[in-house]
């Protein structure tokens, strides 16, 4: 599936849709995304701000997406861990943006290059329309050479 595709299935995506959750970027090359969650009555908390669960359900497929298109079919990319700090009221439209690169495939492709799973944790900040940080995202990805595709020895 193209990155293209992929964006317009999530944004018809029945969890996404009704969250308030709109994927605005995929890039051609997988290696970036960018999401906005916008405020609805339906995924306010109970002090009107922003619910946690959207918070980070903006935020939970896109790291393992990235990296299991990144890295290919000779890899098997799961999603291990999560979690999120709360670091202000999220109020409005809130984005995080989603950049991989070449050093963090490189250093994933070489600590997986004998068979080991990889444990690797990704952080991403939830910000508002000024830029301060409402949340912070991690998530522990596991990665490993799937073995058809290990060097014989």
């Amino acid at each position: 599936m193209s990155p293209t595709a992929l964006r317009w299935l999530f944004n018809a995506w029945p969890p996404f849709l009704a969250s308030g959750i709109h994927v605005t970027a995929l890039g051609a090359d997988w290696r970036h995304a960018e999401v906005e969650l916008r405020m609805r009555p339906w995924n306010r908390n109970y002090v009107g701000t922003h619910f946690g669960g959207s918070l980070f359900a903006m935020t939970d497929p896109f790291w393992m997406i990235l990296v299991m298109r990144a890295l290919g079919p000779d890899y098997v990319v799961w999603d291990k861990a999560g979690d999120i700090e709360f670091v202000k009221p999220g109020r409005g439209t809130v984005r995080c943006r989603f950049d991989l690169t070449d050093a963090v495939l490189e250093a994933l492709r070489a600590d997986a290059a004998g068979g080991d799973k990889v444990l690797r944790w990704f952080e991403v900040p939830v910000v508002d329309a000024g830029g301060d940080v409402v949340a912070r995202v991690r998530k522990q990805l596991y990665v490993r050479l799937k073995p058809r595709a290990r060097p014989a020895g």
